[in-house]
């Protein structure tokens, strides 16, 4: 399983909305439960977001590899949870 970084603001509604999709996968999908996701807010901890190349959050990496960036759906989200139990 690879780690998984999320990167968040928190008056982001679109992040808001992508902690939503993410519950209901791990409901569906009990697996995706076991997934680290190491959630960073950027505001909080801008050392270490500035060692990542992002413009939009959320922004997810899957094993320090960028795999969506910006608008997240369901779909998407479940893409990442995906690329991190491979």
């Amino acid at each position: 399983m690879k780690p998984v970084i999320m990167f968040i603001t928190s008056w982001c509604p679109y992040c808001k909305q992508a902690f939503s999709f993410m519950e209901n996968l791990k409901k569906e999908h009990p697996e995706y439960a076991k997934i680290d996701v190491k959630i960073v807010d950027e505001e909080k901890e801008p050392e270490f977001a500035r060692q990542y190349d992002y413009y939009y959050v959320p922004t997810y990496y899957v094993d320090d590899i960028k795999v969506h960036e910006g608008v997240p759906s369901m779909d998407i989200v479940r893409q990442v949870f995906e690329k991190a139990l491979k």
